[in-house]
């Protein structure tokens, strides 16, 4: 195996599976079941405090088993092949997911285009991190290889699309909260820019705080969960901490990306050309 870098941590991991001999014992259903009763706990203290959330609990649980087997059915078809159609497919139906999750799930409130502004901004961001980092920080090659290229694409898919929830409704949320200060910066003769900056400003703000958080914690309090994969999967520590490192700093930039290029599509639907403010754009 080649020792790379920050690689060798995932290529370690990929040669054990395609060699066929696991770091751990093969693990079967019976031990997905042994982990599920544990959730009876949490549906245990629903029932008894009146939480009303053992029905979602019971159906997230069964969303997550159906979930994650499908992925592993279609991920191995994937990897088998490494076709690179199939690999910017899978990629692209991440997106459209991230994106739909933002627009038609997690949003209270949408506006006109939001859904395709969303996914401009998650597909966008997102895979060209992807592609400069897969090539200069991990130095694969080619740069879609499915073992790397799908799961990272799929960790900053997962982070942008929380950047940009944040981002959208700090938006709206702030120009319907102090509709009275932007009209009156508008009546005085604003530009659109100088009427979005600060509202761009603090909503950017609220999008970063929580990665910027979660970078400055980790390997402090607990450790993440890309860097616990690859030592479970046998990979030099070391190597697993640099290769947690470089993700963070691909989902940093990632994130920060989507939600600048999201607020600003928003604000720019909300405060318009004239420029005026279109609350009644918001839905």
């Amino acid at each position: 195996m080649p020792d790379d870098g920050a690689s060798n941590a995932l290529d370690s991991w990929i040669w054990w599976h395609t060699q066929g001999e696991p770091p751990g014992p093969a693990l079967s259903w019976g031990n997905v079941e042994i982990a599920a009763l544990m959730l009876v706990f949490n549906v245990g203290v629903s029932t008894w405090l009146g939480l009303g959330l053992s029905g979602g609990l019971i159906v997230a649980s069964i969303r997550c088993v159906v979930q994650l087997t499908a992925l592993g059915f279609v991920l191995n078809q994937i990897f088998m092949t490494q076709n690179p159609v199939y690999i910017f497919g899978m990629a692209l139906a991440l997106g459209l997911l991230a994106s739909a999750e933002v627009t038609f799930w997690r949003a209270k409130r949408t506006f006109p285009g939001m859904f395709p502004g969303t996914l401009a901004a998650i597909m966008g961001s997102a895979l060209t991190v992807a592609l400069l980092g897969n090539a200069y920080s991990l130095k694969m090659e080619p740069v879609y290889t499915a073992q790397k290229f799908i799961p990272t694409i799929g960790m900053l898919f997962g982070n942008c699309m929380i950047g940009v929830s944040i981002g959208l409704t700090s938006v709206m949320e702030s120009l319907e909260t102090h509709r009275d200060r932007a009209e009156t910066v508008l009546c005085y003769g604003a530009s659109r820019w100088e009427a979005i900056r600060p509202v761009a400003r603090d909503a950017l703000r609220a999008a970063m705080l929580p990665t910027i958080t979660n970078m400055s914690i980790t390997g402090l309090i607990s450790i993440p969960g890309v860097m616990t994969g690859w030592i479970l999967g046998g990979a030099d520590v070391l190597q697993a901490a640099r290769y947690q490192q470089i993700i963070l700093f691909m989902i940093t930039a990632s994130s920060a990306s989507s939600a600048l290029f999201a607020v600003l599509f928003c604000a720019s639907v909300l405060i318009d050309k004239t420029p005026a403010l279109r609350l009644d754009r918001i839905t």
